[in-house]
């Protein structure tokens, strides 16, 4: 089953990716939080690729700590 889990993990990662470039930020945030999930319920404890995209919207919007 894990297994599994990890294949849609990369999955959720890929289409998230790939939406963010297309301008599809719906898309992103949706797959983006099917990676969240996945990576929590799989046990997988993988850190969250996402992070840089945070962090550079932290700073651009004025909320860099």
């Amino acid at each position: 089953m894990k297994e599994i889990f990890e294949i849609e993990l990369n999955e959720a990662e890929r289409k998230a990716h790939d939406s963010l470039a297309r301008y599809k930020f719906i898309m992103f945030g949706y797959w983006a939080a099917i990676w969240v999930h996945l990576n929590h319920i799989g046990k997988f404890k993988k850190p969250n690729p996402f992070k840089p995209y945070v962090k550079l919207a932290l700073k651009l919007g004025g909320w860099e700590q």
